[in-house]
């Protein structure tokens, strides 16, 4: 990435963005920086330039035009082939939804990630009780 983005511009984001329309034009009109990241990764597999490509453009052009947080409570302190945890369908009940807004940052989660398939009737059934219900 040298010389156009330092180490210290380098950021990391998520998969899902929401862009000013500002930033969209920055994004547009940008020739110096998405080169680097459009290049050939090591390994196609793991490779996800456009988590890395918006936030560190809109970190290098415009400092104080993001807010450094994310929106999901995702878990990556296990992961396979590059994505975060997956919660199981055993694993979600009320108990679950509890631990995920303990850790939430002080703004709050609007949204959690992964949750296997086999679990979404077991979401919907405590949606209303403990879900929507803070």
């Amino acid at each position: 990435m040298l010389p156009e983005v330092g180490f210290k511009d380098f950021r990391i984001g998520s998969q899902f963005w929401i862009l000013t329309r500002k930033h969209a034009r920055m994004v547009v009109r940008d020739m110096r920086i998405w080169p680097k990241f459009n290049q050939t990764c090591l390994r196609e597999d793991t490779c996800y330039p456009e988590e890395h490509y918006f936030p560190t453009l809109i970190h290098m052009q415009d400092l104080h035009g993001s807010v450094s947080t994310t929106l999901t409570s995702i878990d990556w302190s296990v992961r396979v082939g590059g994505h975060p945890r997956e919660y199981k369908a055993y694993e979600v009940g009320p108990d679950l939804i509890m631990s995920l807004r303990n850790k939430r940052p002080r703004y709050g989660y609007e949204f959690a990630r992964k949750f296997s398939p086999d679990s979404i009737q077991l979401l919907i059934s405590i949606e209303k009780d403990i879900i929507l219900n803070d």
